[in-house]
């Protein structure tokens, strides 16, 4: 459904520094768009292959209207993890990376039986979370 989800960043080298470690143990990477133009003040993690023709990802850039970034109220984006550990994983590196927690990692059965998930937000407010989808603890 989706090709990419964008949200702003007040400062983007924070950011940058904040996603490389959060979403690497989800195993998602900085996308390389250094042979193109126009992705100044831009950085993605997932899939951006042949000019965007093969998308699949997460992008943090600077308000076009040149406002401050501020978080949606209600707005989430969920991302896949493959276990638990990737859950923990990305939840500590978030905390030692400028994030603050919305909710640690844990079954929350209330969505379902094997919904595994951790909440929190980036150092700009957008709330992000890691969910396991089975009984995959260590």
């Amino acid at each position: 459904m989706f090709a990419y989800i964008c949200l702003g960043t007040n400062d983007l080298k924070r950011a940058i520094k904040f996603y490389d470690s959060t979403l690497a143990p989800l195993g998602l990477s900085r996308c390389n768009t250094s042979n193109e133009p126009n992705w100044d003040g831009w950085a993605g993690w997932g899939t951006y292959e042949s000019g965007g023709a093969e998308e699949l990802a997460l992008w943090v850039c600077s308000p076009f209207n040149n406002s401050c970034a501020t978080p949606g109220n209600g707005t989430m984006v969920g991302l896949r993890a493959n276990t638990w550990a990737e859950v923990q994983e990305f939840y500590d590196a978030a905390l030692k990376n400028g994030g603050t927690s919305e909710g640690t990692p844990a079954l929350r059965p209330q969505y379902a039986k094997d919904f595994y998930a951790a909440y929190v937000r980036d150092p700009d407010g957008n709330k992000i979370a890691a969910i396991c989808r089975g009984f995959t603890s260590a």
